[in-house]
């Protein structure tokens, strides 16, 4: 069926054929509308918009393709480019009645998806107010407006949130792929000849390139993608906060209270993972928003909220019913971005806060679940005595250790970073290597890489992450052969110095390194009386 027969039939024709088959009258519906909108001047919605009001009253709880499309055909008629910006403001205002009216009987994850278009079109909003002028005031209560509009979704995430793991449903319940309804949204023409990654980028806007990637080769659930949405708005919340105050230790605080509040009150693991895998890359999806001193101000607020708390909705009795896959992309991406975390402090010299992070990390319940996921992952193919030590890099380094014996521990979306940790790995391997007293040893070590490296030249068939890989198991190698020639009381002489090197860890206060110490938070209080978080306060090691 074309557009041009779906314009001609009338509300009972359309009635009838919906009560025979629904689902047909849907898919032949969508097609049409997609087809039309190929064409970004075409402007003829009311016939459309009357179509789909009826496939979406026909349904208890309709399909979220029905809701999408009808809310994109409302919108797409009641505002204009040319409007002013408190009118378009208005016009996305409309758009979250809509929607919130229109998914009341949806589940919460359908409820969550919807809000997606809100989302991107917000966030267009704020970005076009630099072509238009209006005086301070007015510009003053505008940001206003916008922020109350941003709290209102985040409240509403919120609510749908308390069910959200009842409906952990499959992407491929989706009657037609997430680009063709996303393409409704997106109609300027150079995106929509574009790739599918550029289109849904630029719908996602506060997503980071490797979820939308992740999107785009339909890796992800639906659980995932409502994960994704909850994210955007809690980025958008932080990051509006910073417009009109300049970046601080006291806004540092109150934001950091507020992230931690907000995730303890969501207690979703799939919108946590969504903000540490974000937090992997170099920078925060929020430059169209935040100017680069401001996002590094923002980065140090997430990680502060997601690794100096021990949150219970994270703890492994708590995920124990979701999927193995899932937990085991939480648990390594918190591994990771700690770890990341700690290196990118000791680089600006914070030692104090370095030590903090790897504190918080050791006194968790993640290495314990790390080790048991390991082991799970490895059988009994090789006896593994476990790290050497308690910090995310001894995990790291013993996970790597392992997976150079031909084991996967890093999932396929991790590769990226596992590249990143295997040279870092290599170049400490190497600094070790060079402040040797055994010389002997030293050249062996070297030998083992300039040779590999020499042969990678002459063959020039190895990739970068493969030749650092390699390097690593050669080094390794050097050291298991130069460990059984000292065997017996050398070795013995050598752990025993390595054990008096390994420092005390204490424990950290979260409060009393903020400043807050003098006086318990609004955040303490919500967090006692919730019960479904605690901010990491531990005693003293006296205390112990």
């Amino acid at each position: 069926m074309d557009s041009m027969q779906v314009e001609s039939q009338d509300t009972s024709e359309i009635n009838h054929f919906v009560c025979l088959n629904y689902e047909k009258a849907l898919n032949q519906s969508l097609q049409a509308v997609i087809d039309s909108f190929q064409n970004p001047n075409f402007e003829n919605f009311s016939q459309f918009t009357l179509n789909f009001r009826e496939l979406v009253q026909l349904k208890i709880d309709p399909p979220l393709e029905a809701i999408w499309v009808y809310s994109a055909l409302a919108f797409c008629s009641s505002n204009s480019p040319h409007n002013e910006p408190f009118s378009k403001l208005s016009a996305v205002k409309d758009l979250f009645q809509l929607v919130v009216s229109c998914s009341t009987s949806c589940n919460s994850l359908k409820s969550i998806l919807l809000i997606a278009p809100v989302i991107y079109n917000l966030h267009k909003l704020i970005l076009d107010l630099k072509s238009f002028e209006f005086s301070s005031k007015k510009e003053k209560k505008l940001l206003r407006e916008i922020k109350g509009l941003t709290d209102s979704i985040l409240e509403y995430t919120n609510v749908c949130s308390e069910g959200f793991y009842d409906n952990l449903d499959d992407l491929n319940d989706l009657i037609r792929p997430l680009r063709d309804i996303v393409n409704l949204w997106v109609r300027d023409e150079k995106v929509l000849t574009g790739t599918d990654n550029e289109r849904l980028k630029l719908f996602f806007p506060l997503l980071g390139e490797d979820l939308v990637q992740k999107i785009t080769v339909a890796e992800c659930g639906v659980c995932e993608l409502a994960g994704y949405v909850i994210a955007e708005a809690f980025l958008l919340k932080l990051s509006l906060a910073f417009r009109g105050q300049s970046s601080g230790m006291e806004l540092h605080n109150q934001l950091r209270n507020w992230a931690v509040g907000s995730i303890t009150g969501l207690s979703n693991s799939y919108f946590f993972d969504s903000i540490v895998r974000m937090l992997l890359d170099p920078t925060l999806p929020v430059t169209s928003l935040l100017i680069p001193e401001d996002e590094r101000s923002l980065r140090n607020v997430l990680y502060d909220s997601v690794i100096l708390v021990e949150y219970q909705f994270l703890k492994p009795e708590r995920l124990a019913h979701l999927s193995a896959n899932h937990v085991k992309s939480v648990s390594m991406g918190r591994l990771v971005v700690t770890h990341e975390a700690i290196e990118l402090l000791r680089q600006r010299g914070d030692q104090t806060k370095a030590l903090s992070c790897t504190n918080a990390f050791s006194s968790s319940s993640l290495p314990s679940h790390l080790i048991k996921l390991v082991r799970s992952e490895i059988g009994g193919e090789f006896d593994s005595n476990g790290p050497n030590g308690s910090s995310p890099k001894a995990f790291i380094r013993w996970i790597l250790s392992i997976e150079n014996r031909g084991i996967k521990i890093f999932d396929d979306d991790m590769l990226k970073y596992r590249a990143k940790l295997l040279a870092d790995n290599l170049e400490e391997d190497l600094k070790h290597v060079g402040s040797k007293e055994d010389k002997s040893g030293t050249d062996m070590d070297l030998l083992f890489y300039i040779d590999n490296k020499g042969q990678q030249e002459d063959e020039n068939e190895k990739d970068e992450t493969k030749d650092e890989a390699m390097s690593v198991a050669f080094v390794a190698a050097a050291h298991s052969l130069q460990s059984v020639e000292h065997a017996g009381g050398q070795k013995r002489k050598a752990e025993s110095k390595e054990r008096k090197k390994q420092p005390k860890l204490f424990k950290y206060n979260l409060y009393e390194d903020s400043g807050l110490s003098g006086e318990k938070s609004d955040l303490i209080g919500n967090e006692d009386s919730s019960s479904e978080s605690e901010v990491e306060n531990p005693s003293s090691s006296d205390e112990e």
